[in-house]
């Protein structure tokens, strides 16, 4: 199932931010390209997707988080939800890991 992808005003300003920093050029990439990965198949591998109990979405959704980096001191890591329609996920936010 192909899923079109919906951002947060958080999500939307965090990519943007690193869009525009160019030391961030490798994360801004690795991102992209996980959410790539995210609109055909969130079950893809490097995704390493998996629910994330500590969090829960505006109305009680589960929250999802999947790996954009990985082995990488503070890699980004995006979190998300199913939702509003059945056919969308919702960026929640794009981070580093602590």
């Amino acid at each position: 199932m192909r899923f079109r992808l919906k951002f947060t005003p958080q999500a939307d300003k965090e990519l943007s931010t690193l869009e525009k920093d160019p030391a961030k050029k490798i994360v801004y990439k690795s991102v992209l390209k996980c959410l790539g990965y995210m609109e055909i198949n969130l079950r893809h591998n490097s995704l390493q997707t998996h629910e994330y109990k500590s969090l829960s979405g505006p109305t009680g959704e589960k929250i999802f988080e999947s790996y954009a980096q990985d082995k990488t001191p503070g890699a980004y890591r995006v979190f998300w939800y199913y939702g509003p329609l059945k056919s969308e996920i919702t960026i929640a936010a794009i981070t580093p890991h602590p």
